[in-house]
């Protein structure tokens, strides 16, 4: 482990908390996308290049601007009146703390866990996964950007109708 490590993870970390913590909902979204990209780069920055560029396509690409253009479209992105900081940090900060102690508690159970001679070593390469999304697993993806277009969609559907109700 070395500093880039700490750097990286204090930047999902900071990330998830202000996810967590802020009060706006835009900013809430903007801090996820955050939290997103510093896991990408902790796949990354551990020789696991397949997840980290899925993450950066599916969660930052996709999903993060997905949440973000939803909120923008229904109007959910008010400033809120009293304060950018949620009432109840300490209850977000306890289901956080829960949710680690739950990983933690399944990292070291897990099979890493074991001494390095009860491992084995995967023989699936970037390409090959590359290969099954392609051929074998093409009907899963598409059906994944459908259900993403359609949720984009479903937005802008929701905002015309308000933008007329309001006229």
């Amino acid at each position: 482990m070395n500093w880039v490590f700490y750097l990286i993870s204090g930047l999902a970390v900071a990330g998830a908390l202000a996810a967590v913590l802020l009060k706006n909902t835009v900013h809430c979204a903007l801090a996820l996308t955050v939290a997103f990209a510093g896991l990408a780069l902790l796949f990354l920055k551990l020789d696991a290049q397949f997840a980290g560029f899925a993450q950066i396509l599916v969660y930052i690409g996709a999903v993060a601007i997905l949440v973000v253009f939803a909120i923008l479209l229904t109007r959910g992105s008010e400033t809120p009146k009293d304060g950018v900081y949620s009432k109840f940090p300490l209850t977000g900060l306890a289901i956080a703390a829960a949710v680690f102690a739950v990983l933690g508690w399944a990292v070291l159970h897990s099979e890493s866990a074991l001494p390095h001679e009860y491992r084995a070593t995967p023989a699936v390469t970037v390409m090959d996964i590359g290969n099954a999304l392609m051929s074998r697993y093409v009907l899963p993806l598409e059906i994944v950007a459908l259900l993403l277009t359609a949720a984009l969609i479903g937005a802008v559907i929701v905002a015309m109708h308000e933008k007329e109700e309001a006229k």
